[in-house]
């Protein structure tokens, strides 16, 4: 049996877990402390660790995958598992010895990325200020990764150009301070909350330079992390494809035994339910195809040393927003079938249909992303930054 099959077997094993902790998460605005610590011990957090750190370094495929499985069960779990493996990405900017510190065995960072924070030079490190939103995950991190702009004082560090210096840092997550104001219309679970730091200290080594990866840090050598930012950036979708797959499930349940009000005939005796259910498992099955082809063509190029090209880069992002727009319309699609049942809290219709429209809103895979898409499409220098990564 592969490693990947492994996991998703302790997927299944552990969802008994994941779905008696569902509601908890809703109510609380935070995972579960037990969901967190059954991921933990299955290892999950762990899928894109390298394996001189004790992780799995899976392909990103089968890391998309497992992160779509968990989603499946719980929007909640499978939103902190994907931030969570997503930041391990970012941890081959960091020198040799900062990730072994901060990307052990036992880790799991978490963070955001803007604002960046204001970091001072002091004696031996840095000090760190700021507040960041949209936090994922922030109770039960190890740490919290992010940007910040370096500071003399009170000036901004800037270079010739005029653009401020900046640093990836990572920060002990004691050392921050979670405020708690995730007061969202979905995705509660996720815990989303801003983070504080005040004069957080950090040493010199958990601050490193911000650009185009260069040199990745020994343990970083694999294909995986040829690939830079975009598995952590396709990681945000995958949520999406399993609270889908969950919404048509249920959905298919609820068709096969409902009778609507004042009508004699179920629900799976409607053409237009038939013709709607089909749509939704289309929209989800068209556009999955896409998303994990894409980047399992990505994923071949970054085995055989080939250049991950900006046309590359931008069928990635066109295939990540492309599978969020169309599982959003396929939830739209099964909460129109559950009529009254879809808006009834005794059935999940209600959330899915939340989560899967704020997943939309989300800044790496919106609609505006588009844009940039056809920009590279007609030959245009693309306005996403993250093209140049």
């Amino acid at each position: 049996m592969s490693t990947t099959d492994t996991l998703l077997r302790t997927v299944r094993e552990i969802e008994p877990i994941i779905r008696e902790h569902a509601p908890e998460a809703e109510r609380n605005r935070k995972l579960a402390a037990p969901v967190a610590k059954a991921m933990h011990q299955a290892g999950l957090y762990r899928l894109w660790r390298p394996k001189a750190f004790g992780g799995f370094e899976l392909d990103p495929v089968a890391g998309l995958r497992i992160i779509e499985d968990v989603s499946r069960i719980d929007s909640a779990a499978g939103w902190n598992l994907q931030i969570a493996v997503a930041h391990d990405m970012f941890a081959p900017w960091f020198s040799d010895q900062a990730a072994q510190e901060i990307f052990n065995v036992d880790a799991i960072p978490v963070g955001a990325f803007n604002p960046a924070r204001k970091a001072v030079p002091v004696a031996g490190g840095y000090r760190i200020s700021g507040r960041t939103s949209f936090v994922s995950g922030a109770h039960h991190a190890t740490a919290f990764i992010g940007f910040a702009n370096i500071y003399d004082g009170d000036k901004l560090r800037v270079d010739a150009n005029g653009v401020p210096e900046m640093r990836l840092i990572a920060v002990p997550a004691a050392e921050a301070e979670i405020v708690d104001n995730w007061n969202t219309m979905g995705m509660r679970g996720s815990g989303s909350h801003d983070v504080e730091m005040r004069d957080a200290f950090i040493p010199e080594h958990w601050a490193a330079p911000w650009g185009p990866l260069e040199k990745p840090g020994s343990a970083y050598q694999g294909p995986l992390y040829r690939l830079t930012v975009w598995p952590a950036i396709a990681a945000l979708v995958a949520p999406a494809l399993g609270i889908t797959r969950a919404a048509i499930d249920e959905a298919i349940e609820l068709i096969i035994n409902k009778t609507p009000a004042y009508g004699s005939k179920t629900l799976k005796d409607y053409g237009v339910v038939q013709s709607q259910l089909a749509q939704a498992e289309a929209k989800l099955g068209a556009s999955r195809a896409f998303f994990f082809g894409t980047f399992e063509e990505a994923w071949q190029a970054a085995v055989a040393g080939r250049p991950i090209t900006v046309a590359l880069k931008g069928r990635m992002q066109l295939a990540m927003t492309h599978a969020t727009l169309e599982c959003a319309k396929a939830v739209s699609l099964i909460h129109e079938i559950a009529g009254a049942s879809g808006i009834r809290e005794e059935y999940a219709f209600e959330r899915h249909f939340r989560d899967i429209h704020v997943i939309t809103q989300h800044g790496f895979l919106n609609a505006s992303k588009l844009e940039s898409v056809g920009q590279i499409l007609l030959g245009l220098d693309p306005e996403w930054p993250f093209f140049q990564f």
